[in-house]
């Protein structure tokens, strides 16, 4: 038979693990989180999956990707992507140093992430002109989700792979709250594109 001490006890220790429970969302926000924090850059083709992605393109013709982002970075994080097109000697991002591209975005997304969560976006582009040269193709103009952009890119045939090659890429760039802006996220995905007509 338990006496009163033992009673009290028994609730104090019932209380004590309840007050804990309820607290537990807020105690774990000062718990240092476990496992490796990064972040997925993807690009699927139009049939949502990683295939048939447009490759042989033609002038005036739209063409869909989609592009997402995956947080896993132990908190909501702020992500922007910027969407950049290439000739094939044009700077892509360095890996290595974890520097951007050169290139000037033409397109922006905004997305906030919860930890553990994922973003998506479908993409429409099209190229708009394109002049033939003898050995040489130029795109004047090229149009993301129905906004046009002038890109003034020339490819020269390519003897090796027998094309004028072009890329449009995709690099994400993460919030940081100390420079108060957007930093280089060294992650960036790209579809090449073969224009010759």
């Amino acid at each position: 038979m338990m006496n009163l001490e033992d009673y009290q006890t028994v609730f104090t220790v019932t209380i004590l693990g309840l007050i804990l429970v309820a607290a537990f969302p807020t105690i774990r926000l000062y718990l240092p989180s476990g496992g490796e924090k990064f972040s997925e850059l993807w690009v699927l083709g139009p049939g949502h999956m990683a295939e048939d992605y447009p490759f042989n393109v033609v002038v005036g013709e739209e063409y869909r990707v989609f592009v997402g982002v995956g947080c896993h970075m132990g908190e909501s994080t702020y992500y922007a992507v910027y969407v950049k097109f290439r000739n094939q000697t044009q700077s892509l991002p360095n890996a290595s140093a974890s520097v951007p591209s050169s290139l000037v975005p033409l397109y922006e997304f905004r997305a906030f992430i919860g930890d553990g969560e994922g973003w998506e976006s479908q993409v429409n582009f099209t190229i708009l002109d394109v002049s033939v040269g003898p050995n040489s193709t130029f795109v004047g103009h090229l149009s993301v989700n129905d906004v046009a952009f002038e890109v003034n890119c020339t490819a020269t045939w390519d003897s090796e792979y027998e094309g004028y090659f072009y890329e449009l890429f995709f690099e994400l760039w993460m919030y940081d709250n100390v420079v108060n802006g957007f930093q280089y996220h060294n992650r960036f995905v790209g579809i090449w594109l073969n224009m010759t007509v």
